[in-house]
């Protein structure tokens, strides 16, 4: 961890111990979209200061949000400024770097804290403001929120690696589960029961002979060989040999 992280952690921490209440704080509150962010900018103390900024998801967007922000905290005398983000997708990256290495302090708060206390909104801020801008700025007021990290680029580049790895996985398995209740559930019903056993093997049926007649038309050599990569053993032949001694009894279409 390199010291402009340790210095970024020191304000956070700062800002933890003394935001409720404080006068000197402009809270940036940021509804993250694809194209167009919504910010609200407010107080601790619940004064609204703009209710309903637009940010386009730009070079000239962010500049424009910056300069805004500015120009707030010098009419109303405030010194600080903290953004807070609620992380949507991967769009609030941008903003996030951007701001971080503009040298502001930058936050993020989770889904499931904007969710419960959606309710709770008013009161604290002015009645109208409820979208979820001003529910983002509401929790940076009372502290509720997190360090947005921003570690280096190799580290970051693995935690994309990883995180994309999570969802193909996600992916395969869905498709698993859809090729077992919709293919083999039609066309080979008694194949399921062996799913579990060897779903590579029961895999490999489904694409090479689905149709329990063109299992039938094989010699059981011909069909072991199809839908296997190796010899795993007796229990394996076995098994296959009752898949292969069922296709002309089967009821699948």
């Amino acid at each position: 961890m390199n010291e402009n992280e340790l210095s970024r952690i020191e304000r956070f921490r700062q800002f933890r111990k003394e935001v409720r209440g404080s006068k000197k704080y402009l809270i940036v509150g940021i509804d993250i979209a694809k194209n167009k962010h919504q910010a609200f900018l407010g107080t601790a103390t619940g004064k609204t200061v703009f209710r309903r900024l637009i940010v386009e998801n730009s070079a000239s967007g962010f500049e424009h949000l910056l300069g805004q922000v500015q120009f707030y905290m010098t009419r109303d005398g405030l010194e600080r400024v903290v953004f807070g983000l609620e992380p949507t997708s991967t769009y609030h990256k941008p903003l996030a770097e951007f701001l971080i290495k503009q040298g502001f302090l930058v936050v993020y708060v989770s889904n499931l804290a904007i969710r419960k206390n959606r309710d709770l909104l008013d009161g604290r801020w002015d009645k109208n403001d409820t979208k979820d801008a001003a529910n983002v700025a509401d929790l940076i007021s009372q502290g509720k929120c997190q360090y947005y990290d921003l570690p280096d680029m190799p580290l970051r580049d693995l935690r994309s690696l990883l995180l994309l790895r999570k969802r193909l996985k996600k992916q395969e398995h869905g498709i698993r589960v859809r090729i077992r209740n919709n293919l083999v559930a039609q066309y080979f019903p008694e194949l399921d029961k062996y799913w579990n056993k060897s779903e590579q093997e029961s895999l490999a049926i489904v694409r090479w002979c689905l149709a329990p007649e063109k299992i039938n038309r094989l010699e059981f050599k011909d069909f072991f060989q199809m839908v296997t990569t190796r010899y795993r053993g007796n229990s394996q032949q076995q098994r296959l040999s009752q898949i292969w001694e069922m296709a002309p009894r089967s009821i699948g279409c």
